[in-house]
């Protein structure tokens, strides 16, 4: 192979390359009838999502339910959370939603699934998601959560891009609770050490 030749060659390469990198998306808006989320692409991960709880007492089981990919949005997959200390973090609760067995399917998009730091969602994380709905037991319950990346966000082999924390904004009733959580494994399960509003 000539230099010439190579040299094209390289080109090509590096032209196709930057080329796929254009194609990755980084704020997709995505609307259904349980949630909105802003998805990248880039990320492999959401990045904003809003939600009100519509099921606080539902009793629709989750047995059998796994995270699914979008055929439209490139999204983390099972391999990203394999040997590694995330779970597949939801961010709209499945028990949130689980009044029948569809709408407590979509939950289970990889679009509202966070690499999360296992301890912090099966404690201090899961126990806010229960106050959430012991709220909205009296009250309309609006949630925000803002994922919060970084230049020293963890990027994983296999894609996907660890957030370095979490926002959480509850509302009810004129009022405003604020969580923010470092995605690590926390130091407390009580939830309020972490409320900054």
């Amino acid at each position: 192979m000539n230099m010439k030749t190579l040299f094209l060659t390289l080109i090509t390469l590096l032209s196709l390359s930057v080329y796929s990198q254009k194609k990755l998306r980084d704020n997709i808006t995505i609307k259904s009838d349980i949630f909105e989320i802003v998805y990248s692409e880039v990320l492999e991960q959401p990045k904003h999502i809003k939600y009100v709880v519509l099921c606080p007492n539902g009793k629709v089981s989750r047995t059998g339910m796994d995270f699914y990919t979008n055929d439209s949005i490139k999204t983390s997959d099972d391999k990203d959370y394999k040997n590694n200390i995330y779970d597949k973090g939801h961010l709209a609760p499945a028990a949130d939603f689980n009044c029948t067995k569809e709408m407590l399917h979509k939950t289970f998009s990889y679009l509202n699934c966070s690499l999360q730091e296992q301890t912090l969602n099966r404690t201090t994380w899961r126990l806010l998601e229960e106050h959430e709905r012991d709220l909205a037991k009296k009250y309309k319950v609006s949630v925000e959560i803002q994922c919060i990346f970084s230049l020293k966000s963890i990027r994983l082999k296999t894609g996907g891009v660890v957030p370095d924390g979490y926002y959480k904004k509850i509302r009810y009733s004129n009022k405003v609770e604020i969580y923010y959580f470092r995605n690590e494994k926390p130091t407390s399960t009580d939830y309020t050490k972490y409320r900054k509003l």
